[in-house]
């Protein structure tokens, strides 16, 4: 994985990789120091699905740790280009099917993030205003998939892959050991594209780079292996209360880890399940008794929103047993917007804070109403 990324990126010029898994309390997906790699225990599936998170920590070897964004306003430059970069390498290693499939999933979670904040809030911005914020407060997956669908959106537009990786190695060799902010990389981009300057002008960068909500264009994706996802997902909204004997284990006989994930995450792009199809979905797939943390994170999700009291008990066991805010931050929010479950959250969330690390409790307590914004809401 580390030659793959060097042959997008250029040399590793930290000389050591290590990973080390810190307890669950952990905050994020992995943490890119230098030379060591922090990582959640929540990766541990056993099934090396989860590897893209690993992708992504190589990655920021490049983009963070070697080229910088200036501020936390530019946040995308490092977390953007990351996660495009993860995307490249794990399409290097496992197919240029996969890289879409993961974009795809990653679209989904953009949707439920600028859902969650709200489509006009400032921090769905890809560059947003955060004078006077405290930076922990407008984290979000919006610097990282917005940022990244920016990337793949140019590719897309100037050439391809073979030309766009070139410029991507450019501008990585041009910034190294540098601190630069979006107005410098959109300079490096028409300079290197000089010859292309009519196409890069049709780009609405306001729209882009400046605007709230979705992004103005959404990149056209390979959809090879997402579409089992979502003639799966078609069949489970589309089908009568009274047929649902018609799904059957091998429905996902041959799903990956990670279709099983997006199926689900499909699932919860729609309105609430009934009571009877998500009673129905545990039975048939037993998703249940998985142990692949993004599909129950997905699926408690779910469950959640369909107000399916008996997996209020996992709910509660799942965010109180890890801290990773991807997950911990959407369950709090799912069990204090059910009115019977919101005296739980508030009261669960009372009793396990001190064993939080600062930014999840302080986010945690905001999506709660515990703690005040740092700066008003605009949606």
């Amino acid at each position: 994985m580390l030659k793959t990324a060097e042959d997008l990126l250029g040399e590793y010029v930290w000389e050591v990789y290590d990973l080390l898994v810190l307890p669950p309390c952990f905050s994020f997906g992995g943490m890119e120091n230098p030379c060591l790699t922090f990582l959640t225990p929540t990766l541990l599936a056993g099934d090396k699905s989860l590897v893209p998170t690993i992708a992504h920590e190589i990655a920021h070897s490049w983009t963070g740790n070697l080229v910088t964004n200036r501020n936390f306003e530019h946040f995308w430059l490092n977390e953007g280009f990351t996660t495009f970069f993860e995307r490249k390498i794990v399409g290097r290693m496992h197919g240029e099917p996969f890289r879409h499939f993961e974009c795809i999933g990653g679209w989904t979670e953009l949707e439920c993030g600028i859902k969650d904040l709200g489509e006009k809030h400032d921090f769905t911005k890809l560059v947003p205003d955060l004078k006077g914020v405290d930076p922990d407060e407008a984290f979000s997956v919006i610097p990282y998939e917005k940022g990244q669908a920016l990337l793949f959106y140019l590719e897309s537009i100037l050439g391809g892959p073979d030309v766009f990786e070139k410029f991507l190695k450019a501008y990585v060799e041009e910034y190294k050991y540098q601190s630069i902010d979006t107005d410098i990389w959109k300079a490096f981009l028409y300079k290197h594209f000089s010859d292309k300057e009519d196409i890069l002008n049709k780009v609405d960068w306001d729209a882009w780079l400046y605007a709230p909500g979705l992004p103005p264009v959404k990149p056209e994706y390979d959809n090879t292996l997402a579409k089992k996802c979502t003639d799966l997902r078609k069949a489970w909204l589309e089908a009568d209360e009274n047929d649902l004997g018609q799904f059957t284990a091998k429905d996902i006989e041959d799903f990956s880890s990670p279709q099983i994930s997006e199926f689900l995450g499909f699932l919860d792009q729609e309105e609430p399940l009934s009571i009877k199809k998500v009673e129905k979905l545990n039975e048939t797939y037993k998703l249940g008794e998985r142990n692949n943390a993004e599909i129950k994170f997905r699926w408690i999700r779910l469950c959640l929103r369909a107000h399916w009291k008996d997996i209020i008990p996992e709910a509660v066991k799942f965010i109180t047993e890890q801290g990773r805010m991807k997950f911990t931050r959407p369950i709090y929010r799912c069990l204090y917007d059910w009115d019977e479950t919101r005296e739980l959250a508030v009261s669960t969330y009372k009793d396990h804070s001190s064993e939080m690390m600062h930014a999840t409790r302080q986010g945690v307590g905001r999506d709660l109403h515990l703690i005040a914004d740092d700066k008003p809401q605009d949606g």
